[in-house]
């Protein structure tokens, strides 16, 4: 929704301030500039981007548009499912959650977090490191380590969509400047032309380099700056939840390792210590 609005003000300003300067719309319409600068994009981005990058910028953009699932509810329900783990285990034993980690779409446990079991990658974040607390193969320091490159793995592959469309929006006033000096070639075979007609091909020429600033700026490159945040936000969520199953793996009780992930979430999203333990009572 943001994104949208953030886009509108963006047009509304700069349209607003053409016309109030006395600029007429119309003459920013022009479909051949467009199709040289959108047409050349498009190509050089096909080219630059093997097909899972591809694939990775779609997703990236509905979810940008869709907004940021990392807000305080979503965080207190993750913190829930790790207490519920945390306190199975200390009750029952390790092995009392295998059937848990192997099917958890079935599982009670993970049905009592529904935004979470929706998040195909937290859950394997999560049960793949319960199935090696399970297994014993693993000390602690180990996994912690195997943690540290899982997330930092995770980051850089989220990093491949941003860094494509930031290659994109770097590469659009180039793409501008192409169709403007197009324009001005165009132009220039048309010098027969009264100076009234030969205005107006200037004028067509130039939208060009400015249609390239404008969607690099205004709409790319500040797109690339929005997954840039979110990716931050979706590599702090896994390092909380991190944080939770080390300190479960080191003896803390439940409610002190579930402490240790609340801890390490960014302010804004954390719950307050009395939230967190007030539903942590009333889900008991």
């Amino acid at each position: 929704m943001f994104v949208i609005i953030g886009y509108i003000i963006v047009v509304g300003a700069i349209l607003g301030g053409f016309l109030m300067a006395g600029g007429h719309i119309g003459v920013l319409i022009q479909p051949n500039e467009a199709v040289i600068i959108f047409g050349g994009a498009l190509g050089a981005f096909i080219v630059s981007s093997n097909p899972k990058v591809l694939k990775a910028v779609v997703g990236a953009l509905i979810g940008a548009l869709q907004g940021s699932k990392y807000n305080q509810a979503f965080y207190l329900e993750t913190l829930t499912l790790l207490y519920r783990i945390f306190n199975k285990v200390r009750q029952n034993g390790l092995l009392s959650i295998e059937v848990d980690i192997e099917i958890p779409d079935q599982s009670e446990v993970f049905k009592s977090a529904p935004k979470v079991l929706a998040d195909r990658h937290a859950v394997e974040f999560i049960t793949d490191y319960l199935r090696l607390m399970t297994s014993g193969s693993l000390d602690v320091h180990q996994i912690d380590n195997l943690m540290d490159i899982d997330i930092e793995t995770h980051h850089e592959e989220g990093h491949l969509p941003i860094q494509a469309l930031q290659r994109l929006a770097d590469g659009m006033p180039a793409f501008g400047i192409v169709a403007a000096v197009m324009g001005v070639v165009h132009t220039m075979e048309s010098v027969g032309l009264p100076p009234a007609e030969l205005g107006k091909l200037i004028a067509a020429a130039l939208v060009g380099t400015f249609l390239g600033i404008l969607v690099a700026y205004g709409f790319i490159s500040p797109l690339a700056g929005l997954l840039e945040q979110r990716l931050a936000e979706s590599t702090k969520y896994y390092q909380s939840i991190k944080a939770g199953l080390i300190a479960s793996m080191n003896g803390y009780a439940p409610a002190t390792a579930v402490e240790f992930a609340r801890k390490s979430m960014f302010s804004a999203e954390r719950p307050e210590f009395s939230v967190l333990e007030k539903h942590l009572k009333d889900s008991r």
